[in-house]
């Protein structure tokens, strides 16, 4: 009884005394608006007359838009410059009801768990507290966000000494002190490698910034002006919505702003569901693959499943690959969700508020410790390489019980090109300054094709609203590379279809005037296309990043200027520098030092098409002839477009009669469903296949395949953690193989 005794007082000290305030896994689950409070109900007894409800919420709504511009006008980092932020107002209860129209909506899901987290550790904590005036921060994924580069500023609102609202203003800032500059580091290979994780934590009170916090953040980056700055920007960004929530307050009184937040959420929710319920019932699969995991080269699978039934939406996304113990390419289950619900404000129901009720009743179902819901003990810093595809997953699946419904509320379209095609830079600038930060090209993603017309080029992100791609020159001024090939249509680069997806720009960066400066890349879909087409359509490209080293052409242009090409194509194929070395890459370049005048090459991606491109109009076919967005090769050989090569006019008999004959030459290269089956469908992955997930079923998932791994097997609910080589060790053991050949008179093999 005595030993009991002291287990049950042992049981109840460590239960009364945490010794870490990991992330709450009640808050970090749940996704749904939480209970109506006391307070909001009072409210919502007191205040009945719609026509305040739309008035306190147009004045709101104006608020966080203010906030959003103002913030993007003082922001240092370049995320903020080109919209890559948002504002929002919570209910005191932590629930996101209003968020600024434009900016980077994936946020709309995630921001209530840092909030959820103070209200329920450090409201009663006597060491922490809430009070007026408190200034919070946080950035760390696993208590809710994308990754660690993104910044948020979190304060409290009272009215009369009652908490009645929250504020925040996140901005990816970039540089965040991790193991590479920029801020999201591929190279990670533990979560200590991210740079700063900062759990919901007190920066300030009276709403003036502690500078001995402040300081600390400074010296954990490499930016310290703008880590500075930005917190400064963010928290006056925050006290300006702050400013007219209590505006609204004198004008229309507390009980009616309380019960508008709480009335825009459930009105929310509860319009999602009858608008599900005017959705076909039915399931959906959708298979996409990562292609590497931005240090190899490997397929990782996104499996999901979509079912709906009434006014029950679910993504199952078991049989997916199992986490990554050392890459950065995870995805904690808050941040998928995050995505999805930007699928649903910008693709599907953009006339919705932005506000996180828009996704709490559609449910997920995730295995644990798969890539799409880690563990704590990975990182995640590159998640965007796993939830993306999950995305587009999502939009080509959602898109056929779109297609099936009578009513919509936008344009059906092709899955969105997904990957932040761009340029990580870091090293000291012709100002003397250590810096590192991307470039906004990867806010340029291509659109897919609509089910009535082309998709647009290069617009928008598929994460962001009314982002910006920014201005090359004002990075010039800043630091020591440039684009010589910048916002530059490639040739070729679209998803083909009766509609074809806009295509993305090109851009040749290099340096210039600096003893220290580097680039890095983060993309997958160099070896498999990211994003499916809809319908017939063809996917995207496949992109590689190219690169010419040994070569610096500023001395070329000062000799032979007539060398230059402003194409990637002509320059990987004419090879003009005679001296240089011509090379491809997969785009998950880690950072790589580079010499003044050596060049990096990469594109954006196409959007993808939609419908068969037998039945695309032939004159639109030469209007993308005319205007050198594809090749010769492509109107004759994918489009089948017959026409004379002089005037680009149609032979319209002719071209009928060609796409009748590649009809019949599908009907002959076609085999019936069985008999493919028996030649191409295996029980389990080949050994020799780097692949990660389910194959047949999505109970046993598979792990292996690469570099040696042997080819192992899982339980789907009982997955372990994949731990991947070093790639230098691999690339050690092939030269030491090649060399032993060598050594023993075999003509060496290369792997």
């Amino acid at each position: 009884m005595a030993v009991m005794n002291q287990q049950e007082l042992l049981e109840k000290f460590l239960g009364q005394t945490p010794l870490f305030l990991g992330p709450d896994p009640d808050i970090m689950k749940e996704h749904d608006i939480a209970p109506q409070t006391d307070e909001e109900a009072r409210a919502l007894q007191l205040t009945t007359d719609p026509r305040v409800i739309s008035l306190v919420r147009s004045r709101l709504q104006s608020g966080v838009n203010e906030a959003f511009e103002m913030e993007e006008q003082m922001g240092a980092a370049p995320g903020a410059k080109w919209g890559d932020l948002i504002c929002g107002i919570y209910s005191a209860s932590g629930d996101l009801a209003l968020s600024s129209t434009g900016g980077v909506l994936v946020f709309s899901t995630l921001t209530q768990h840092p909030v959820k987290f103070i209200r329920k550790y450090w409201m009663n904590e006597p060491t922490v507290g809430v009070r007026p005036g408190d200034v919070f921060m946080h950035n760390d994924a696993r208590y809710g966000n994308i990754h660690n580069t993104d910044q948020s500023i979190i304060i409290p609102v009272f009215h009369e000494g009652v908490l009645i609202a929250w504020i925040s203003a996140i901005v990816h800032e970039g540089e965040n002190g991790a193991v590479e500059p920029g801020g999201m580091p591929s190279a990670a290979e533990s979560p200590y490698m991210e740079g700063l994780k900062i759990s919901p934590l007190k920066v300030g009170e009276n709403y003036q910034l502690k500078r001995d916090l402040v300081t600390y953040f400074q010296n954990s980056v490499r930016e310290p002006k703008l880590q500075l700055e930005d917190m400064k920007s963010k928290l006056f960004t925050t006290l300006r919505v702050k400013q007219r929530l209590e505006e609204a307050i004198a004008d229309y009184g507390v009980n009616a702003v309380v019960a508008t937040l709480r009335r825009t959420l459930e009105d929310t929710k509860e319009e999602v569901k009858r608008r599900l319920r005017e959705w076909p019932d039915g399931t959906v699969r959708t298979v996409l693959f990562a292609d590497s995991t931005l240090r190899e080269n490997v397929l990782v699978k996104i499996n999901l499943t979509l079912t709906k039934t009434g006014d029950r939406l679910v993504f199952d996304f078991r049989g997916s690959s199992p986490e990554f113990m050392n890459r950065a390419n995870n995805t904690v289950l808050a941040s998928l969700k995050g995505m999805l619900s930007q699928l649903f404000l910008s693709f599907v129901w953009p006339d919705l508020p932005r506000n996180q009720a828009v996704f709490a009743p559609i449910e997920l179902v995730v295995e644990p410790r798969s890539t799409l819901n880690s563990s704590y003990e990975t990182p995640n810093a590159q998640s965007m390489m796993t939830f993306f595809p999950a995305f587009s997953a999502g939009q080509a699946a959602v898109a056929k019980f779109l297609y099936s419904s009578e009513r919509r509320y936008t344009e059906l379209i092709a899955p969105w090109y997904n990957m932040i095609t761009t340029f990580i830079y870091g090293g000291i600038t012709q100002h003397g300054e250590t810096v590192g930060n991307l470039c906004a090209d990867l806010n340029g993603m291509g659109g897919g094709a609509h089910e009535t017309h082309d998709g647009e080029h290069s617009i928008a992100p598929i994460f962001a609203a009314m982002a910006d791609i920014g201005e090359q020159e004002f990075n010039e001024e800043e630091n020591p590379f440039m684009q010589l090939v910048s916002k530059k249509l490639m040739r070729d680069n679209q998803a083909f279809g009766k509609f074809r997806g806009g295509q993305g720009y090109q851009m040749m960066m290099t340096t210039k005037g600096s003893p220290f400066w580097g680039f890095m890349t983060t993309c997958i879909g160099s070896k498999f296309p990211s994003i499916t087409g809809l319908f017939g359509g063809y996917a995207c490209p496949t992109y590689p990043l190219c690169k010419v080293k040994g070569v610096n052409v500023f001395e070329e242009f000062q000799i032979h200027p007539e060398r230059f090409s402003f194409t990637i194509e002509d320059i990987m194929n004419d090879r003009p520098f005679p001296n240089a070395t011509y090379s491809t890459h997969h785009m998950g370049l880690q950072f790589e030092l580079a010499k003044d005048g050596e060049l990096y090459m990469i594109t954006q991606g196409s959007g993808g098409g939609y419908g068969d491109v037998l039945e695309r109009d032939p004159q639109l076919v030469m209007k993308d002839l005319e205007e050198e967005l594809i090749s010769p090769w492509t109107a004759s050989e994918i489009y089948h477009v017959v026409y004379d090569p002089d005037t680009l006019r149609v032979d319209e008999e002719a071209t009928l009669q060609e796409r009748l004959q590649e009809r019949q030459r599908r009907l002959q290269r076609g085999v019936p469903y069985q008999e493919f089956v028996k030649t191409w469908v295996t029980n389990e992955p080949p050994a020799d296949l780097p692949f990660f997930g389910s194959w047949n079923d999505r109970d046993v998932i598979y792990a292996g395949g690469y570099a040696g791994m042997p080819q192992t097997k899982m339980a789907a609910d009982a997955i372990t953690p994949v731990m991947m080589p070093d790639p230098k060790d691999v690339r050690i053991a092939e030269l030491e193989q090649i060399l032993a050949q060598i050594q023993h008179g075999m003509e060496p093999s290369h792997g």
